[in-house]
């Protein structure tokens, strides 16, 4: 029987359960120089030692202005890989796998002095009108997210994480409310993402998973749903995607025609629709900490993993309080055996 306390594995990637532990910006890098903090060492592994079975490290960036803040994560340099390589050994001492999110904010680079999209149309109108980027620094830009693959490899990460979702660059490409291009990467619109895609595992071991985090439905106005999402995201697997980490929204003011839930697990009926249509693992994601809630989804096949946000930035012990509160086994640090 599937549930929350239950293993997993796919590919090469071994979990003890199925708590993930999703990206969330810190925004705590000291330096503006995009390497990993004491902060971000500590919040992370007091995460693994709370029980989380998987660890995704926030978002990370392939160039200095395709951080959200100046206060971002980055791995456009070889400098940045020794902090994360830290994290990811202590992770894996406590029992954790860890993976990593690559990105681009495009538009939404709040501290760009020139933000780049791929059309030159801007979040709304109290953001910058960003630059549209040519054809050949679009192919530049396929290159900067390879690299940045290459050197979370080569820290040690257990997976990749692609960031397709949230309104940032690669859903910009894929979505026609930002996508308003002439040449190759309009007339396609999931073309860009289908080269990260491959460029991506041309640099990962054969048994290591690529993930994709996807919005499989926008909320402004004339945005694109379910239907939509799982065309384009059957284009994605097809390049490579060995599992999807499914959201919702990001792209823009929120429209008349449709308002995201805020009612528990309201996202998990797109990852059920993602499942199914693809016969692909999927993340779960959404106001899921009740654990009972979070242990159904897992029991009823809605969702392979289940993400806990909010509730791990609540406490570090989300894993180990729900394992209790379900009656489960799992494996306590023996110095809090006597608090549970």
């Amino acid at each position: 029987m599937n549930h929350l306390f239950s293993p997993y594995q796919f590919k090469g990637l071994e979990l003890k359960n199925r708590v993930v532990m999703p990206p969330m910006c810190q925004y705590s890098v000291e330096n503006k120089d995009g390497i990993a903090t004491d902060w971000h060492y500590l919040h992370y592994v007091s995460r693994a030692i709370g029980g989380a079975g998987f660890i995704i490290i926030e978002m990370t960036d392939v160039e200095p202005d395709g951080r959200i803040s100046d206060y971002d994560l980055g791995l456009w340099s070889d400098e940045q890989i020794p902090a994360l390589a830290r994290i990811v050994e202590a992770c894996h001492k406590y029992g954790a796998k860890v993976g990593i999110q690559i990105a681009h904010a495009g538009r939404k680079a709040e501290d760009a002095a020139e933000p780049v999209a791929p059309s030159a149309i801007p979040f709304d109108k109290d953001w910058k009108t960003p630059r549209a980027l040519t054809t050949s620094e679009v192919k530049a830009m396929v290159e900067k997210f390879r690299q940045a693959v290459q050197r979370a490899v080569k820290a040690g990460f257990d997976a990749i994480e692609i960031h397709g979702a949230h309104g940032y660059l690669i859903h910009q490409f894929h979505s026609p409310l930002t996508n308003q291009r002439d040449d190759e990467y309009g007339k396609d619109l999931t073309k860009f993402g289908r080269e990260i895609i491959e460029a991506a595992k041309a640099e990962m071991p054969d048994n290591m998973p690529l993930i994709m985090r996807i919005s499989a439905k926008e909320y402004v106005d004339g945005g694109y749903g379910i239907n939509e999402s799982i065309q384009f995201a059957k284009q994605f697997q097809e390049a490579g995607v060995d599992m999807f980490h499914i959201s919702s929204g990001g792209e823009g003011p929120i429209g008349d025609s449709g308002k995201p839930g805020t009612h528990a697990a309201y996202q998990v009926p797109l990852a059920r629709e993602i499942k199914a249509s693809l016969d692909i693992p999927v993340i779960a994601v959404g106001r899921l900490e009740d654990p009972i809630l979070a242990n159904a989804v897992i029991g009823n096949e809605d969702a392979d993993l289940v993400a806990i946000g909010r509730g791990m930035l609540r406490n570090p012990y989300w894993t180990l309080e729900a394992a209790a509160a379900l009656k489960q086994e799992i494996t306590v640090p023996k110095q809090y055996t006597t608090g549970f």
